[in-house]
């Protein structure tokens, strides 16, 4: 009977697609005529409205999908492959007494070579993935503004502000981890958020537009941020902790890969076509991220060597705040946003940005300004081990939660 009924919904679901692709190439064939940008936008919209119409005709079959099949072989296993990294990064180190000094030869503003190759491979293809060339379009949407003031509150005051108070709360010993935990407070994601926000079927388009605007926010916010919560707020360090020092690393760490990217999206998708552009050439790309991550992490570890066998429990107490921080800002935000009446897939996008941070950039910063042998490298190292699961685990809970909170819109 299940299967019956199934298979009505989705026959039902294809005449409804038909119908509108009748619908779509009338309208295409009239924006051929006429070159209008509105009516380009209005195609947009109306592919947009067949998505949330045929919504409930697709649940079914989309809910049955655990969230773990949407994602890549890669990022499926990502937190193994981080152990992985770091258990071959400390195994070189402890068995190769050369390998520390070798991969500290030769510095890129302040951050050895090795590493900095890392550091710009693994932020370049992520930053690939963001549609700039859209921005202008969808802020029109005077309701986006509004959303968009919303996550500026939950990203850029409250998060921060909040993996302080943890860090403080549960490192108030340790000067050095507490500086690395919130070095990842202050990095906003640009990456993983739109994986998490798709797999829990929130608002792609949103999603997009959030994270452009937090990448070109991180260039302007990052180091200010930095050198208050540091300097003002925690009273640290004083002497590496500097405006243009962080400045530097941050406009080099993200400020060259992102002029990359934006030059990337606009030469490849005139010569390739969107299409080809997105399918082709990202899925090409897209693995190096994950690839410049390991590595980096595999360089960090080895330059260490016997020195990060001893701070194991180091390790295991900057996992607790960062549990703690993932959990609370991601539950308080969905509640937030399901009190306002944001509508589920709003509420999801919220969610997953204000909970995900940017461990990549926090890595990169954290070595330039610290040095890859710190405690703050070692705590900005330990985000992604702990941030990967805890949202793969959320992205089951939200879509749990989805049929059974009355959402408004």
């Amino acid at each position: 009977m299940d299967t019956i009924e199934h298979s009505a919904i989705r026959g039902e679901t294809h005449v409804q697609e038909k119908g509108t692709a009748d619908v779509e190439k009338g309208a295409e064939e009239s924006l051929e005529r006429n070159g209008s940008v509105a009516g380009r936008y209005c195609i947009t919209l109306l592919r947009r409205d067949l998505v949330l119409r045929l919504e409930n005709a697709d649940e079914v079959e989309r809910h049955e999908l655990p969230p773990l099949r949407g994602l890549s072989f890669l990022d499926r296993f990502l937190v193994i492959w981080i152990i992985l990294a770091m258990a071959i990064g400390i195994i070189l180190g402890n068995t190769v007494p050369s390998t520390g000094p070798a991969l500290q030869r030769g510095e890129f503003v302040g951050v050895s070579i090795p590493i900095a190759v890392g550091l710009l491979v693994m932020m370049y293809p992520i930053l690939c993935k963001v549609r700039f060339e859209t921005l202008h379009l969808l802020l029109r949407e005077k309701e986006l503004w509004r959303q968009i003031l919303v996550s500026f509150v939950l990203n850029w005051i409250i998060a921060p502000l909040f993996m302080v108070g943890l860090a403080w709360a549960f490192l108030p010993d340790r000067q050095d981890l507490r500086e690395g935990l919130i070095f990842v407070g202050i990095a906003r994601c640009i990456a993983m958020v739109l994986i998490w926000t798709d797999l829990a079927q929130g608002d792609g388009d949103y999603c997009a537009v959030l994270v452009a605007f937090n990448s070109i926010l991180q260039i302007v916010l990052f180091a200010p941020f930095a050198v208050f919560y540091i300097q003002v707020v925690s009273h640290g360090d004083k002497t590496n902790v500097s405006y243009s020092k962080v400045a530097q690393s941050v406009g080099v760490f993200l400020g060259i890969p992102l002029g990359a990217a934006v030059m990337t999206r606009l030469i490849f998708i005139r010569l390739l076509g969107e299409d080809r552009y997105q399918r082709r050439f990202i899925r090409y790309i897209a693995p190096w991220s994950l690839i410049g991550l390991l590595y980096t992490i595999i360089v960090l570890f080895a330059s260490q060597g016997a020195h990060v066998v001893r701070q194991i429990t180091d390790v295991l107490r900057v996992c607790a705040p960062l549990l703690v921080y993932f959990l609370v800002i991601f539950t308080g935000t969905a509640w937030f946003c399901w009190k306002m009446g944001f509508g589920y897939r709003v509420s999801c996008t919220q969610s997953f940005t204000a909970a995900s941070n940017n461990f990549e950039l926090a890595i990169a910063v954290v070595v330039a300004v610290y040095g890859a042998g710190s405690g703050q490298a070692l705590a900005s190292t330990v985000g992604p081990l702990i941030e990967v699961p805890v949202l793969v685990g959320l992205v089951y809970v939200l879509r749990w939660i989805r049929g059974r909170w009355a959402w408004k819109g």
